[in-house]
């Protein structure tokens, strides 16, 4: 499974999930930031164009199908909206952690995102931290302005485990946020290398539903050549 050194792990077995669409009610911090040249070696590693853009965020799910649970996600680029992808970009995810065993199985099975666990302290929209053994990442969101509504949603295109193309899913939201300024501390064998320590702009969702659909894959314009390339940029 394509990832960064921080969510790899040799475990295979997890609490079965049930399968998508996961509905569920949420809270989050997001922020981005040109991507650096680290960030851009993972992301070409990945098959198709991408924009030099990292998004990175912080979850709280008050409730979903494997119960509530904290999670943290980046991705190093975005890939950018192509035939089999969509009209808007769409996040490459390596690195993902959680604090619940049910949701590392439902993200690596049924969306190919290679989960692994970490331990969560703090309030996910003010001061927030997210470590494990080896990496440690913690932010604190500033919101700026009015609490305003937002509908959309956010795409993933994840590289198939059998390196027959890329699953791409929608994860569709509802709900309010507000603009913020986040500061962040990374470190870890690579995260500190492209996930940048510092202040950001951001916003975070006060209160939102969720429902992520499943993953369907999309082969076309893969070459043999490609899939190797990104099968070899990381496993799990």
């Amino acid at each position: 499974m394509w990832s960064v050194p921080e969510s790899t792990t040799d475990r295979v077995k997890w609490p079965e999930s049930s399968a998508p669409p996961w509905p569920a009610g949420v809270r989050a911090t997001l922020w981005w930031h040109r991507s650096t040249p680290g960030a851009r070696r993972i992301g070409a590693g990945t098959v198709g164009a991408t924009l030099p853009l990292t998004l990175a965020m912080m979850v709280e799910y008050l409730d979903s199908p494997v119960g509530p649970y904290r999670e943290i996600l980046a991705s190093p680029v975005l890939r950018a909206p192509g035939r089999g992808i969509g009209v808007l970009p769409r996040m490459s995810v390596p690195f993902i952690a959680v604090d619940s065993e049910a949701s590392v199985h439902g993200g690596r099975v049924h969306w190919q995102l290679p989960k692994v666990l970490a331990v969560f302290v703090g309030e996910v929209n003010g001061a927030f931290t997210a470590v494990s053994d080896s990496w440690r990442v913690s932010t604190s969101a500033r919101p700026i302005g009015p609490r305003l509504p937002i509908t959309g949603a956010l795409g993933f295109a994840q590289p198939d485990a059998g390196g027959a193309g890329l699953r791409c899913a929608s994860a569709r939201l509802r709900g309010h946020f507000r603009f913020a300024r986040v500061s962040v501390q990374a470190a870890g064998p690579s995260i500190g290398e492209w996930l940048v320590s510092g202040d950001h702009l951001g916003f975070v969702i006060t209160d939102g539903r969720m429902i992520t659909g499943r993953a369907v894959l999309h082969s076309q314009g893969l070459g043999s050549t490609s899939v190797k390339r990104l099968s070899a940029s990381g496993r799990s």
